[in-house]
């Protein structure tokens, strides 16, 4: 008789998952992965490359909900560590059994599909937690973490001068706001600082609707008021006036009360410059630690960094399948950027 526990391996997993299309994310494309032995913070650079600056907060409820939920050893500075498991249910189970006994290998494929579907959510999750630290740091600088010991802030050291909140009138929630004139001032600071100049724009939808009902750019577009302002129409505006393209992002993830949350917060803008702003260092998972030195460990890595782990159980039979990270972005360009929140 097969033992389907013999189709539930790290390899057959990594496998699975590693022939299904990526799904393309914008932090991962301006931070892109890159693998590091040992957990250590040290390869983890801020603004002028500077290391990374670990220390503890007392996050407000608003920043407490956008943080994240990691293992973190302050006093060593080893990077977050993330970790989920799931068993094979008794439900899959029974009906694994089933299939083995009779030998039903169609069958077989079509649960253990259903369960590797399961896995893929695992290490979908594990990606999801990096990309929430990419743009965390993209939007704001630093990036929020909850541990057990304490609440965390891991700073990318940006010049101050080099965020504003924009207040009253001057919001660009307001229609005659000088949004313009904000996008030039601020151009103007990060080339008088010795700074590249910023040829890129960050934003979610909401606050590019801001941009679409500005008085002055609406005139400045269609004097008469003919035309109807579209997306493409206000971006080849900033082009040409500005010099600046300009990214729409959007994507949420779910919280653990099943709410979303969007990766990149309303209300704010970053403007950066040409190429890549850092990397996202994967590091060594004690999982993949254990496998260099355990030759029987069922551990398999992909994506650069996500260790696939399965175990198998005696009482009751079953299979527990953990995947892990130790990872986060380094954020060298970070003072290249200009962080506006702007309503």
């Amino acid at each position: 008789m097969l033992d389907w526990r013999s189709f539930i391996s790290s390899k057959e997993i990594a496998t699975y998952i590693t022939n299904l299309p990526a799904e393309t994310l914008i932090g991962e494309a301006l931070f892109p992965r890159k693998k590091q032995f040992g957990m250590d913070l040290k390869y983890i650079k801020g603004s002028k490359r500077k290391p990374v600056v670990l220390r503890p907060s007392a996050f407000d409820v608003a920043v407490k909900v956008r943080a994240l939920k990691a293992t973190v050893d302050i006093e060593k500075k080893r990077m977050p560590f993330f970790k989920e498991s799931i068993l094979v249910s008794e439900e899959d189970r029974q009906q694994l059994l089933m299939a083995a006994q009779a030998e039903n290998s169609a069958t077989l494929k079509l649960i253990l599909g259903q369960i590797y579907d399961n896995y893929l959510d695992l290490v979908n999750g594990g990606d999801m937690q990096m990309e929430r630290m990419r743009m965390q740091a993209l939007a704001t600088g630093v990036i929020n973490i909850v541990s057990d010991d304490a609440d965390i802030v891991f700073d990318f050291g940006v010049p101050s001068n080099h965020k504003e909140t924009l207040t009253d009138n001057d919001k660009w929630s307001n229609p005659a706001s000088d949004i313009v004139g904000d996008i030039e001032r601020w151009k103007t600071l990060m080339v008088n600082g010795g700074y590249p100049v910023p040829k890129r724009m960050v934003l979610t939808s909401k606050t590019f609707g801001y941009i679409k009902i500005n008085k002055a750019i609406k005139l400045d577009i269609d004097k008469d008021g003919a035309t109807i302002l579209t997306d493409a129409i206000i971006k080849n505006y900033l082009k040409n006036k500005l010099d600046l393209s300009v990214a729409i992002v959007s994507g949420t993830y779910k919280l653990p009360d099943e709410s979303e949350e969007q990766y990149y917060p309303d209300n704010h803008i970053t403007l950066m410059p040409e190429g890549t702003l850092g990397n996202t260092y994967y590091g060594t998972t004690p999982e993949e630690a254990d496998l260099m030195y355990d030759s029987d460990s069922d551990c398999s890595v992909i994506r650069t960094g996500i260790a696939v782990t399965t175990m198998r159980k005696k009482d009751p039979v079953t299979v527990e399948t953990k995947v892990s990270q130790l990872g986060m972005p380094s954020f060298e360009h970070a003072d290249e950027c200009f962080f506006g929140t702007v309503a």
